[in-house]
């Protein structure tokens, strides 16, 4: 009988697994493409190698600058977007119909930050100078607001890194 539940669990375990997979795979592939102005933060972790902190414009338009009230929960804001796909806050998200210029975009917080999908950017040990002028985060968006950031761009929206990049 042990084994039989164990079996299930390992099944179920799996599952969930291969779901949350195929998800952000499908979300990578038909997501929206948008883009958010940013502002680095600290460019290196000696503990998790090379890195990029990463703080966004719409998050300073949103809720201001430094911590967020304690209050304020996980949520959904709406971005406009311009003709090159560069997202800029408009309302917090009241369940409304979205307009075609628009996007909805979940945010979290976390140690009273807010995070868009991640706070972080990582790249090969040695690649730092690849990043240094970046100022936009690239990111697929669903339906849904669930974000993944695919990269970093340049002033001139050209992508940055390296050739194994996505």
């Amino acid at each position: 009988m042990r084994k039989w539940i164990a079996l299930a669990a390992g099944v179920a375990i799996l599952a969930m697994v291969n779901y949350t997979i195929y998800s952000k795979e499908q979300l990578l592939t038909n997501g929206r493409t948008v883009l958010l102005e940013l502002a680095p933060v600290d460019p290196r972790s000696l503990m998790q190698g090379d890195y990029m902190a990463l703080r966004f414009k719409v998050a300073n338009d949103a809720f201001g600058r430094g911590t967020v009230r304690d209050s304020l929960r996980d949520g959904h804001i709406v971005l406009t977007l311009d003709a090159q796909g560069t997202g800029s806050f408009a309302r917090f998200d009241d369940g409304a119909r979205l307009g075609t210029d628009e996007v909805r975009l979940r945010y979290r917080i976390r140690g009273e930050q807010v995070r868009f999908a991640t706070n972080a950017f990582f790249f090969q040990e040695g690649d730092a100078h690849l990043y240094t002028g970046a100022r936009y985060g690239e990111f697929r968006v669903g339906e849904n607001g669930e974000a993944i950031l695919t990269g970093l761009r340049g002033k001139d929206m050209t992508r940055l890194g390296g050739k194994g990049q996505r």
